[in-house]
């Protein structure tokens, strides 16, 4: 059975670069599943984590600050989140965000 992370990362690329609308899961949903499995965050996530509850997609934006942003600033503060469903999740993120950065090299 194919990987499904692994088919969406060469969709992604493919969409990186044509310009087409990078395809991911929504950010609210990671956020969900981040709160189940890291019930207790550390406090410098959580207002990441509560904006990502209110984004879609990364190109959104939450006031004034890009969901691209919300998401950098929320893996960098998320060093302390440990296991093998943090590594899973923080992967998934650090993805979505290095082909919106090849798609959209202004938007670093």
């Amino acid at each position: 059975m194919p990987n499904p992370l692994l088919q969406n990362q060469a969709n992604n690329q493919a969409a990186a670069e044509s310009n087409q609308p990078i395809k991911h899961r929504p950010l609210y949903d990671i956020a969900r599943e981040i709160r189940q499995h890291w019930p207790m965050p550390y406090f410098g996530v959580r207002p990441y984590l509560t904006a990502l509850l209110s984004l879609d997609q990364i190109s959104d934006t939450y006031g004034q600050d890009s969901a691209l942003s919300i998401v950098r600033y929320l893996l960098s503060n998320a060093s302390t989140w440990r296991g093998p469903e943090a590594r899973r999740i923080k992967a998934e993120l650090n993805t979505i965000v290095r082909v919106y950065r090849k798609a959209h090299p202004q938007a670093y």
